[in-house]
């Protein structure tokens, strides 16, 4: 059977046997009023919140490639500002993990397998021509801690993010599911407090 009609068969059963019921929430709001920027890789589907003691509906979730905000107005910030705004979150989680795929990628060798799956050298020229360096915009992150610090640094910056928000930094083991702190945003915003006054 192929994966699709696999999923779709199982969905059925799913509904039949009401197993949904289990995964409802009150509603669409955050219950704990918190954002999670996490990365995609599986080992983390359940463990990124799970680990953090955060059900369904408890936590809003966005996940890319490294946890890796790469433009201040990407989807990645528009998601994080639509749930501040319209979902009621007043904390936002960036979560970065240990063994990630995204540091050090080998760009060469992610280049090499478009080539080999059929993207074609004048797709690359055109990008080339458009100003975009492949290396560079596939280029993950050299340290994780680093990495988290870095989108910290675009979220609590960016313009349309509330001061009143707090951001916080954890990298997790994707074996074990210990986190580790990497920056506590009440801190910083009690700095920032200190500083203004």
């Amino acid at each position: 059977m192929r994966l699709l009609d696999e999923i779709l068969e199982y969905n059925k059963k799913f509904v039949e046997q009401k197993e949904y019921e289990k995964y409802q929430t009150e509603d669409k709001y955050p219950a704990k009023k918190v954002v999670m920027l996490t990365c995609m890789d599986t080992r983390l589907v359940e463990l990124s919140t799970k680990s953090l003691n955060l059900s369904s509906g408890d936590v809003k979730v966005i996940k890319n490639a490294g946890a890796i905000l790469s433009h201040p107005y990407g989807s990645i910030i528009r998601s994080l500002i639509i749930a501040v705004y319209l979902l009621k979150a007043d904390e936002i989680i960036v979560m970065g993990h240990y063994d990630c795929g995204m540091q050090n990628v080998d760009t060469n060798l992610l280049i090499k397998e478009m080539w080999e799956r059929g993207v074609t050298s004048e797709t690359f020229r055109i990008l080339k021509y458009s100003g975009i360096d492949l290396k560079e915009w596939l280029h993950g992150f050299d340290e994780v801690k680093e990495s988290v610090k870095h989108d910290i640094d675009i979220i609590v910056n960016h313009p349309l993010i509330p001061k009143n928000v707090y951001v916080h930094g954890l990298v997790i083991d994707p074996q074990t599911g210990k986190v580790d702190l990497v920056e506590n945003g009440y801190d910083r915003r009690f700095n920032d407090a200190q500083l203004n006054a």
